[in-house]
């Protein structure tokens, strides 16, 4: 069951209170660091680019797949590491702690927002014409 936009609010200010009244505490009950996590995979994918130049590089001289999989490796890391790097917080940034929404629930949450926006203009127009 999904929580209301209430109560995700009350959720994320116990979980600030938490954090400023303990950090150490509430790090720990947050698990791994996100930052460094993010950090780490962005490093790793930058060192799988330098990988697949080396690929790339090997296909133009021995062989044209060798090639074409070190251009694919470099693709796929240079996409890792960019959206890697791209999601590291702030070091201020609070994350809330053992939610995190799916792009799915994200993308329902904002349907849901908007159908709550279309209903609310539909009832205005209704309203207006009525009156």
């Amino acid at each position: 069951m999904a929580l209301s936009e209430h109560e995700q609010r009350l959720l994320e200010q116990m979980e600030r209170a938490l954090y400023a009244e303990d950090p150490k505490f509430a790090s720990a009950l947050q698990g791994a660091d996100l930052r460094a996590r993010l950090r780490r995979r962005a490093y790793f994918a930058i060192a799988g680019f330098g990988v697949g130049v080396v690929l790339l590089l090997t296909g133009a001289v021995v062989a044209v797949p060798v090639g074409i999989v070190g251009f694919l490796v470099m693709l796929g890391c240079a996409f890792l590491a960019i959206s890697s790097w791209r999601r590291i917080p702030a070091p201020g940034e609070i994350q809330p702690m053992g939610r995190r929404g799916t792009r799915g629930q994200q993308r329902a949450s904002r349907r849901g927002r908007f159908m709550e926006r279309i209903e609310e203009r539909w009832r205005r127009r209704r309203d207006e014409q009525g009156h």
